[in-house]
C-alpha cells in the first residue's frame, strides 16, 4: 500500500447498529483497519469482518491514537472508534494531541475525519423522555486524569445554577465515593426529590433505566455503563417519563389554551428577561438597596452588578426595539 492514510475519528452511536449514522457505517466499510476498546469493538463485530483489528484497553487512548498515526502514515485507511460522539469525552482530542505533538497539520497527507455520532447524553435521554429541553452540561466523575477540587467546583457551580447534568463514567469497581461525593454537592442546592434517571448500557443488550430521586440516587446500581440524568429544580417525572419544561409557562397561561400572561408579549423577551431585569436592578438600587443587597438577592458577583448598574438601561432598549423593527 503506498500514498498516505486517512484517520477517521468514528462516533459510533449508543452501541446499535440501527443508531449508527450512515457515515460511521461507511467509514468502517472503507477502513482497512479498526481500532477502538474491546467493548466498542464487540460492538461493531458485524461491520468488520476481514479487517485488520487492534484492540486496546480502557486506559490505552494515547495508544491507539498512536496506533492510528502509525497505519494511517504506512498508507492505510483507519477507523479509531469511540462509543457516543467522538468528541465528547472520545478520541477525537487525544487523537489530535498526539497528532500536534508529532508535527501533523492541516496540510499534511495524512488526513483526518470526525464521523459525530449520537453521544450518551442524548441517546440516555431519549430513553427517558424529554429530559434535556432546556439547558443542561456534562460531567465526567473520572478523576483518572482530572484532580477532584477541580471536578467538584464544576459540580458545585452546575448545581447552583440550575442545570439539567449528566454525569459520564460515574462509579467503576475502583472509584464508588465520587457519586456520593457528587450527590453531596448536588444537596447542597437541589431539592432532595428531585428527579433523577440512571441509564445503564442504553439500546445494548443489557439496558436497565431506573428512576429515583437525589437523595436516594447513590444507592442505585451504576457503573461504567451508566449515565446518571439529573433534573433541574423544574424538572419531572409523569407516566414514567422525565421531562424538564422550555419555560412557555412563563410567558403563556398553559391552562387557558396558551394565551399570552399579563405583561408578556408573544415573540418578545420576557418581562424578567434582560431589560426587564436591568429596569428593575436600577430601581431597587435607587430605592436604596445596596449593591452587595442586590447580589445576593439575585445569587449574583457584586462586581457583575455593579458594573450593570453603570449601563445605561435607556440605551440597552432603545437598540433592543431598533434591531426587532
Amino acid at each position: 500500500m503506498s500514498g498516505a492514510g486517512k484517520i477517521m475519528l468514528v462516533g459510533i452511536g449508543p452501541g446499535s447498529v440501527e443508531h449508527m449514522t450512515q457515515r460511521a457505517r461507511d467509514a468502517i466499510a472503507e477502513a482497512d483497519v479498526v481500532i477502538g476498546y474491546v467493548t466498542y469493538i464487540k460492538l461493531v463485530a458485524d461491520l468488520i469482518e476481514g479487517k485488520e483489528i487492534i484492540r486496546k484497553s480502557m486506559t490505552e487512548e494515547l495508544d491507539r491514537a498512536i496506533s492510528a498515526l502509525e497505519a494511517a502514515r504506512a498508507g492505510k485507511k483507519v477507523a479509531l472508534i469511540s462509543s457516543g460522539d467522538a468528541g465528547v469525552y472520545g478520541m477525537a482530542g487525544p487523537t489530535y494531541e498526539v497528532l500536534f505533538q508529532s508535527g501533523w497539520t492541516p496540510d499534511d497527507p495524512v488526513q483526518v475525519e470526525i464521523i459525530p455520532g449520537a453521544s450518551a447524553l442524548n441517546s440516555c435521554a431519549a430513553l427517558v423522555g424529554a429530559p434535556l429541553t432546556h439547558d443542561f452540561c456534562a460531567i465526567s466523575l473520572s478523576d483518572l486524569l482530572t484532580p477532584w477540587p477541580t471536578i467538584a467546583r464544576r459540580l458545585d457551580a452546575v448545581a447552583m445554577a440550575d442545570f439539567v447534568v449528566a454525569l459520564y463514567n460515574p462509579k467503576s469497581g475502583r472509584r464508588t465515593r465520587q457519586i456520593v461525593e457528587a450527590q453531596r454537592l448536588f444537596l447542597r442546592h437541589r431539592r432532595p426529590d428531585t428527579p433523577v434517571a440512571i441509564v445503564k448500557s442504553g439500546y445494548r443488550r443489557r439496558q436497565n433505566i431506573v428512576f429515583t430521586t437525589l437523595d436516594s440516587m447513590a444507592e442505585a446500581d451504576i457503573g461504567m455503563l451508566s449515565t446518571v440524568l439529573i433534573g433541574n429544580s423544574n424538572t419531572f417525572v409523569r407516566y414514567g417519563l422525565m421531562v424538564t419544561p422550555r419555560g412557555y409557562a412563563n410567558k403563556y397561561d398553559m391552562e387557558e389554551g396558551g394565551a399570552t400572561r399579563e405583561g408578556e408579549k408573544a415573540g418578545r423577551s420576557l418581562s424578567t428577561g434582560l431589560l426587564g431585569w436591568l429596569e428593575t436592578l436600577q430601581a431597587e438600587h435607587a430605592a436604596g438597596d445596596s449593591i452587595e443587597t442586590l447580589a445576593a438577592r439575585h445569587r449574583l458577583p457584586a462586581d457583575y452588578i455593579r458594573d450593570t448598574l453603570n449601563e445605561p438601561v435607556e440605551a440597552e432598549a432603545a437598540a433592543s426595539e431598533e434591531s426587532e423593527a
